[in-house]
């Protein structure tokens, strides 16, 4: 067996996600899955550092040490859960929670924490983290990184397909079914993320649990138009972006003086219009769009994306053998074992690094 775990906490931070992967034989096999609440408090904290941008160094290294921490017990208790052997587990890849990310600040970086020391200390297991500091030294946006996962396992020679990942950003993958063809993907803008906090700001409330809320409002055609005239979406590949553009600062530049469940619906709208214009750009032979991530349980969200796209196939990865809410764990698995196995994990076309490379820094048991 060759087992992995990776850990995933996204820009909408719903959970720690953890998942158990035997990549035995070149295949990728999902063994278990766990979503870990993160512990009272440490969710406020993060949302406060990332909103503000600001923070002092002692709340900084306490915050970094107590999500390393927080990763190393969610880890803990899906090995406690599965009675596995930790001997068993070759690594761990963990993402990390990204707090900044300014790939084309001068001079670019991007940011993530929750300790790695931490993780193996208190699990006892190699970990592999901070992936994304390599491809933005050579030159790239650090983002994003899954297509190489996307490519090893969902590509078919038979289909041209995009793998759509709709997290707090959302980002496409195009997998053309000409294997000569290079691969490409890019954050296509916001997935969950403006949902989620104008939902929190009016409902009190993480999400919009189904697209429900957004479902009573009315598209306003105008505001929606005025925010797809926003230069990211017209910027050419490779690009990346994340909450500290697109967030309720980014809207209330606009004028949101309506309904606030009209401007839920024009939330999800701009999400599915965005995404649905860059397919159609960069993928105009697409037959098969396999959504991952936490949008691909918002009904409004996903029946939005099939009216818009006709003549596509739109379904959940699931269809291709993993749930959507793992995907992106998964691919911090196969990372983990790129490193240790010293074989690139970005695509220097995707993200415009100047090669492909060996990413993250190993954390020895």
């Amino acid at each position: 067996m060759a087992y992995y775990i990776g850990l995933m906490s996204g820009t909408s931070m719903d959970a720690i996600d953890v998942a158990l992967l035997d990549f035995s034989n070149d295949n990728c096999r999902l063994i278990a899955s766990h979503s870990h609440a993160f512990p009272d408090g440490l969710k406020q904290k993060l949302q406060k550092l990332i909103q503000s941008e600001s923070i002092n160094l002692r709340d900084f290294g306490r915050l970094d040490v107590e999500l390393g921490r927080a990763f190393a017990d969610a880890t803990n208790q899906l090995i406690q859960q599965q009675q596995i052997d930790k001997s068993e587990i070759t690594a761990i890849g963990s993402h990390g929670q990204t707090v900044f990310h300014a790939p084309d600040s001068t001079p670019p970086f991007t940011l993530q924490i929750g300790d790695p020391n931490c993780i193996s200390q208190l699990t006892g297991i190699t970990t592999v983290a901070d992936f994304r500091r390599r491809d933005i030294a050579a030159g790239g946006q650090g983002a994003p990184l899954v297509p190489a996962f996307h490519n090893d396992f969902f590509r078919s020679q038979q289909h041209n397909r995009v793998i759509l990942n709709i997290g707090g950003i959302a980002n496409i993958t195009v997998l053309v079914a000409d294997q000569n063809q290079a691969i490409s993907g890019f954050d296509t803008g916001p997935g969950n993320c403006l949902l989620d906090e104008w939902c929190q700001q009016h409902l009190n409330q993480p999400y919009d649990k189904n697209g429900s809320w957004a479902a009573t409002g009315s598209i306003n055609h105008q505001l929606l138009e005025q925010l797809l005239t926003d230069d990211y979406f017209s910027l050419p590949a490779p690009k990346s972006t994340g909450r500290e553009y697109f967030n309720l600062h980014w809207l209330k530049q606009h004028s949101t003086d309506d309904r606030a469940e009209n401007i839920q619906a024009t939330l999800t709208q701009l999400s599915i219009e965005s995404i649905a214009r860059a397919i159609e750009e960069h993928s105009h032979s697409c037959d098969e769009v396999y959504v991952c991530g936490g949008g691909a349980f918002n009904a409004s969200l996903m029946q939005g994306l099939e009216n818009r796209l006709p003549h596509i196939k739109v379904q959940t990865t699931t269809e291709l053998g993993i749930e959507p809410e793992w995907v992106e764990a998964a691919a911090f698995a196969w990372l983990a074992k790129q490193t240790l196995e010293n074989k690139s994990g970005n695509i220097a076309e995707v993200t415009g690094a100047s090669a492909n490379l060996i990413l993250g820094g190993i954390y020895p048991a």
